[in-house]
């Protein structure tokens, strides 16, 4: 099996969470019939929604250099845990031979896996929202949140997280999605990596919610799996 490349630190939290749904998710007996990953987990890659929205420092050459490293670990594909970084996915991909698993159609395939065809809910950072990186690829009406609900609400839930301040992001964040499904959402998706986290930490919510950290790690399994199915015997 060929191992994974992760590419990380954005949040920190949310790649250690996307390794722990890796391995959770894994159908396993013994250690060796789980996913051969690496993560590569680095916070310095500058923020990806101040650089879309306020025109901020390029992330793209810390991503690059990200790749760099998972290839030359011999990863043989690359999963982000990071929504707003897909922002850059089309050079990204360019810049690589390995597969980026893109978590947009992670996204899609649990919503297949649920039979929901819309509308969705879609919460995620100002970045993501602004880039309509789930409008134009998830292939379902999306329905998200108000500027100033946003503004308010969402951003200052994913600053919480991002601080470690996991509990205290739960009631904003369930609100908006609450707010979402009012308005006539079938199912909710946390479309920012951070956001699974925050609503994980009080009562399940009512209703379905796409957890984008473990749609791609189930993509990621996918993978490894068709990897490991398409092995030379004895290989």
């Amino acid at each position: 099996m060929r191992m994974l490349g992760v590419l990380g630190g954005m949040g920190p939290l949310a790649s250690a969470e996307f390794m722990r749904q890796l391995t959770l998710l894994t159908p396993a007996a013994r250690d060796q019939d789980h996913v051969p990953a690496v993560l590569w987990s680095d916070p310095r890659v500058p923020d990806r929604t101040e650089a879309r929205v306020h025109g901020g420092e390029d992330p793209l050459p810390a991503l690059l250099r990200g790749i760099r490293a998972l290839e030359a670990a011999g990863c043989g594909a690359i999963a982000i845990p990071c929504n707003t970084a897909h922002g850059w996915y089309a050079q990204m991909q360019a810049a690589t031979d390995r597969p980026i698993l893109h978590i947009v159609d992670a996204a899609a395939a649990a919503l297949r896996r649920l039979g929901i065809t819309g509308p969705v809910g879609l919460m995620g950072t100002t970045g993501t929202l602004a880039m309509r990186l789930y409008q134009e690829r998830l292939g379902v009406e999306c329905l998200t949140p108000d500027a100033e609900t946003q503004a308010s609400l969402v951003m200052p839930a994913v600053a919480l997280v991002k601080a470690n301040r996991v509990a205290e992001a739960y009631a904003p964040l369930a609100e908006v999605a609450r707010g979402l499904r009012a308005r006539g959402a079938a199912a909710v998706v946390l479309g920012c990596t951070e956001i699974p986290l925050g609503i994980a930490a009080g009562p399940e919510l009512e209703f379905p919610v796409v957890d984008t950290i473990a749609a791609l790690a189930l993509a990621s399994i996918g993978w490894a799996r068709a990897e490991l199915a398409g092995a030379a015997p004895g290989s």
